[in-house]
């Protein structure tokens, strides 16, 4: 996000206003139990006001807002078409039949652990953690509802292993963006993410082994079922899960996200008339407003009406929202002054990597947008791990485990609404079971004040 500043608040100032949106947007959503739109909108009214009392021009305002929005313009066209895939992978009978295979494995211990494995895996093909909590996400909450499984924690376990693979995968936009922002190489980055990402991952396993249900609190007769239910519908089909390996396979020759998504979404348009003659206009009205079912099953009906462009509008005013926030808080200067009034108190190795940390965690509370975690953070914090003698990637992995990986906690984040509108689990829901997201922090800050695996930067 690249804002001019038109004013360079006092400290007390930057801090007050801060604490303040934090305060309006915590209280509205966690207190009141209201949607993020209003609290977001009286943060910018309350910035604007600020902005006034300053003498900022309200056009100067209006523009840095505009071209925050503008900045992220691509994010939107991939959440359109998020919408747009999970109906075709509906009606092309993907995600019934991955919900079916899951169901043919629940019959094992260690659910949870299994839930959280499986999307680690499928994270890391193809790079991209939205996707993978839209597509077989959504699958695997479908066979915890059907053994009454804790939706909090099964939520919790793909948006970890989601995460996981969002961090770890060469093919992933953020992964890419931290290695290159702090100028390393994207091996060399990944590598050096393993030494805090393997004992994150093994700790959150064994968490979710430990919470999984007993081999004998799953009703078979139930799954079995659910199970003669989704045959039913005639979307079951061994050619039905070629849409998922169409979309690791784009991915892998990094095929650019939107085309990779319309790729896809297409071929499971296409796999649904070899089951199914669907009238143009239907089609349409699917794609757009959501796949709906009727087996007369209410837990299989629930999961397989979902999907369409429309379901994803709630996500993308709050997208809007949160980034014209952004563009008013970069141009009234109040990241500017924090950032530095916080990086004057840096002493140490450890003080520097927790600062990065910390303010990584700050930029997806306050503003609730992954990338400008990573980007804000690096360069902020390059010149004070250069003084250190910190080599670049200490930077690169800090960015990450705090960045990255924080933003599915924040409630009004583009990544928090994004997964509780797709999962239908709010984000205070499955927050103290995001054990992943949680410990990858934890890790980075700990290594950090212990000096371990901090590489120095040679002479």
């Amino acid at each position: 996000m690249n804002q001019q500043q038109y004013v360079k608040p006092h400290l007390f100032e930057a801090l007050l206003l801060m604490l303040s949106i934090i305060a309006i947007i915590s209280y509205s959503i966690i207190q009141l139990e209201s949607v993020p739109h209003i609290p977001i909108l009286l943060a910018i009214m309350l910035l604007i006001f600020y902005g006034v009392i300053k003498k900022i021009p309200y056009k100067k305002m209006e523009q840095s807002m505009t071209r925050a929005v503008t900045s992220s313009i691509g994010a939107i066209y991939i959440f359109l078409l998020i919408g747009v895939l999970i109906s075709s992978w509906l009606i092309g009978g993907t995600i019934p039949t991955l919900l079916y295979i899951g169901l043919s494995f629940v019959s094992a211990s260690f659910f949870y652990a299994i839930v959280f494995i499986i999307t680690s895996i499928i994270g890391t093909a193809i790079g991209s953690s939205l996707t993978t909590v839209a597509t077989v996400g959504v699958a695997m909450l479908g066979v915890a509802s059907s053994i009454d499984a804790s939706l909090g924690i099964t939520a919790g376990a793909i948006v970890s292993g989601a995460f996981f693979g969002d961090k770890m995968s060469p093919l992933s936009d953020t992964t890419n963006l931290a290695a290159s922002v702090v100028g390393i190489d994207l091996f060399t980055h990944i590598r050096n993410m393993m030494y805090t990402t393997i004992p994150a991952f093994m700790i959150a396993l064994i968490g979710y082994a430990l919470l999984s249900p007993s081999v004998d609190t799953i009703d078979t007769a139930l799954i079995a079922t659910y199970q003669e239910t989704l045959r039913a519908t005639n979307l079951i089909h061994w050619y039905s899960v070629l849409p998922l390996v169409v979309l690791i396979f784009c991915t892998a020759l990094k095929v650019p996200s939107l085309a990779t998504l319309a790729i896809s979404a297409i071929s499971g348009i296409v796999l649904s008339y070899f089951h199914s003659t669907i009238p143009l206009n239907e089609l349409f009205a699917i794609l757009y407003n959501g796949y709906s079912m009727k087996t007369g099953v209410a837990a299989i009906d629930s999961l397989l009406s979902r999907g369409g462009m429309n379901s994803m509008l709630f996500t993308i005013i709050l997208i809007v929202l949160s980034l014209s926030m952004g563009g008013l808080l970069f141009a009234l200067g109040i990241i500017q002054t924090l950032l530095e009034a916080l990086q004057r108190q840096l002493k140490s190795v450890g003080s520097v990597i927790t600062g990065a940390a910390f303010t990584a965690i700050g930029i997806n509370l306050t503003i609730g947008e992954q990338y400008l975690s990573i980007l804000l953070t690096g360069e902020a914090f390059k010149e004070k791990f250069k003084q250190h003698k910190l080599h670049p990637k200490n930077l690169a992995r800090t960015i990450e485990d705090a960045g990255t990986v924080i933003n599915p906690l924040v409630p009004w984040s583009v990544c928090g609404l994004f997964i509780a509108s797709t999962l239908n689990v709010s984000v205070l829901e499955y927050l103290p079971f995001a054990f992943f997201c949680l410990l990858s922090p934890v890790m980075t800050i700990l290594f950090g004040w212990l000096n371990i695996t901090i590489t120095k930067q040679a002479q």
